[in-house]
């Protein structure tokens, strides 16, 4: 496994990550055995960047990954998320008291004493971040986090929380079909020497192997009620989705390493985390360390999917409250 650098001052850490995300269900029945045999996947593959969040599952997510470090105890690098309050209705809540009561059950269902890496999962607009980069930094130096970061933000709020205390990493959407880091988000990163960690990489199971079927999502499927997987937008990314499919298997690559071969070129300073429950769509993956496109390949990739091909938006109006919107 390739490394890089998670943050100016972070550790190195796999150049591909993992998005605990489905262990909680999000994406289908989860099963807390299959979710562990895919940790025993990432470990064999060298993917040491782990990404779980206080709310996926209500815990589960951290649950099943404290069974795994009680267990197995692997060296990983954990990351994990503070700030929605599921609700209803949902709200966010960045004040030092509920970060705080929030980071201490994360850290017990982790079964950990602190975290590599904390993330304010959604900004309160309220705050002024720079009252909440002041708490993160107040947990670094007791010992509780080694640094913090920041998810779905504008590249303004980046640079005026770093300016209080350094942030190490920001965990935007950011894949072929979602672009909207590249208009200024990516570029700040790397000149801050912040790290990008692009979640949904795999356009939540597009860039799979096989054609995802929005009829089989059950009620609690987050694509149950997505723009971009509802009728008439599903239809018309499939048909273009497919296309790369095949254009994939014409080269010998498997979709998903094609996808991720294509995010991890981006920048140095990318940490891709896609997610799934199974080690058998974990392994699709590994073989984007091994693709180097040619200037040929990028041109042919571009024709296929070009920026902004995808039909509908990537949330639904009561999906993005919270995410911060500048373009």
């Amino acid at each position: 496994m390739q490394k890089r650098k998670l943050g100016a001052a972070g550790p190195e850490v796999g150049a591909i990550g993992l998005g605990c995300m489905s262990f909680a269900g999000f994406f289908g029945t989860a099963d807390d055995e299959v979710s562990l045999a895919c940790l025993d996947a990432a470990v064999e593959a060298g993917i040491d960047f782990w990404d779980t969040s206080n709310i996926y599952g209500m815990g589960r997510s951290e649950r099943v990954i404290g069974r795994y470090l009680a267990e197995r105890k692997p060296d990983v690098v954990l990351a994990s998320k503070v700030g929605i309050v599921p609700g209803p209705p949902r709200s966010f809540d960045n004040s030092e008291d509920h970060i705080r009561s929030e980071l201490e059950a994360s850290l017990e269902r982790l079964g950990r004493s602190k975290l590599e890496l904390y993330y304010i999962h959604r900004r309160e607009a309220e705050r002024p971040v720079e009252e909440v980069a002041e708490t993160m930094g107040k947990l670094i130096q007791e010992g509780l986090i080694d640094a913090w970061g920041l998810s779905e933000i504008a590249p303004s709020t980046l640079r005026r929380a770093h300016a209080v205390v350094p942030v190490a990493a920001v965990q935007n959407e950011y894949s072929l079909w979602t672009r909207q880091p590249e208009l200024g988000l990516i570029r700040t990163c790397e000149e801050l020497g912040v790290a990008f960690i692009p979640f949904s990489p795999l356009a939540r199971g597009m860039f799979g192997q096989a054609p995802v079927a929005p009829e089989t999502f059950a009620d609690t499927d987050f694509r149950k009620t997505n723009p971009r997987f509802t009728q008439p937008n599903f239809g018309h990314n499939e048909a273009q989705i497919a296309e790369f499919r095949s254009y994939c298997a014409a080269k010998g690559w498997t979709v998903s390493a094609a996808a991720l071969a294509w995010v991890l070129e981006k920048g140095g300073h990318l940490i891709p985390i896609p997610g799934t429950r199974t080690a058998e769509h974990l392994r699709e993956w590994l073989g984007a360390l091994e693709i180097a496109f040619t200037g040929e390949e990028r041109a042919d990739i571009d024709r296929i999917l070009p920026a902004g091909f995808a039909h509908g938006d990537r949330y639904g109006d009561h999906q993005i409250v919270g995410v911060e919107r500048y373009c």
